[in-house]
């Protein structure tokens, strides 16, 4: 750059102040007092700023500092900055309420046994904030996370896209659950040699729980008898309440909500399951993004869900 242009590169924000300060109060020493600094900073930031501009911003007339446009030009283009500025360094209340528009996803599980009620509660302290709330199938949720396609997700499957960064919510164990006049709802805790030839209804194959399950089977040299498989841990209590065997499933959120006829036991060894935020990788998460997945933070009990 040649020494003689202006180096518009060195505009400070201190500078850009006193411009706002001077077109407001008309003065350098009424300027200098809303600053809290002295009227000769004033003169040579103001000095400064004009020098690499490479023209003046105020004339004078009777004592007062009188704006030329290409000053009102600059300060019309800073309101919303200074604006924005004055929003980040007023301190947020306990109770700031958030607006714009929230994309959240879940498969059937979570979407229609954990979140609605949580949503309702975050809209109702929120009500600027509007909700589009899908139930999908965790291999297109995943999709629909990377793409942006909603903001964020919630899911218990260990997805393998690089356009997904995962924030946990809950760490829990998987556990038994079985029609409870079944012979061993005798036992506090259940293990793979308990399971020898039972009949069994597993998740479906497609999900990241499945492979634990089927490793720890493997490792201790059982095999039971697997009658059926389903995509939901919802449809897997259904079946075990008719009867048709037993499973092996993340007791998040469902272990309180089993209804009769069904009880869980601990299992061992310990297959943990994870369930966790889905964010794109792509993009940072907006401010009410960011607000929603801590107020489920806030209210998760993870003793709730031990067995």
């Amino acid at each position: 750059m040649n020494g003689e242009e202006p180096d518009r590169r060195k505009v400070t924000l201190r500078e850009l102040e006193v411009l706002q300060a001077l077109i407001q109060t008309g003065t350098s020493i009424s300027a200098a007092r809303e600053l809290g600094i002295t009227q000769s900073a004033v003169s040579r930031r103001l000095a400064q700023l004009e020098m690499r501009l490479g023209y003046p911003l105020f004339g004078r007339e009777g004592g007062r500092l009188v704006p030329l446009v290409e000053a009102l030009t600059i300060s019309e283009q800073l309101a919303p900055i200074f604006a924005a500025l004055e929003r980040i360094t007023v301190p947020r209340s306990a109770e700031q309420s958030y607006q714009g528009h929230l994309r959240i996803a879940a498969p059937p599980t979570i979407a229609h046994r954990f979140l609605p009620g949580r949503i309702a509660d975050f809209c109702k302290r929120h009500p600027q904030v509007a909700v589009n709330f899908e139930v999908l199938a965790s291999d297109s949720l995943i999709t629909s996370i990377a793409e942006c396609r909603n903001d964020v997700g919630l899911t218990d499957t260990i997805p393998a896209h690089d356009g997904i960064r995962c924030e946990p919510l809950l760490k829990t164990r998987t556990v038994c659950i079985l029609p409870a006049e079944h012979r061993l709802a005798a036992q506090t805790v259940i293990r793979p040699e308990d399971l020898e030839g039972e009949a069994f209804i597993g998740i479906a194959r497609r999900h990241s729980n499945r492979v634990a399950v089927d490793k720890v089977f493997e490792r201790a040299g059982v095999s039971p008898q697997v009658r059926a498989e389903a995509a939901t841990s919802v449809s897997i209590v259904e079946l075990v309440r008719a009867g048709l065997g037993v499973s092996l499933v993340n007791p998040f959120p469902i272990v309180h909500q089993l209804g009769a006829g069904v009880v869980a036991r601990a299992f061992e060894p310990e297959i943990a399951n994870t369930t966790q935020f889905l964010l794109s990788s792509s993009q940072a998460p907006t401010a009410v993004t960011r607000a929603f997945i801590e107020a489920m933070k806030a209210e998760i009990e993870t003793t709730a869900y031990q067995v």
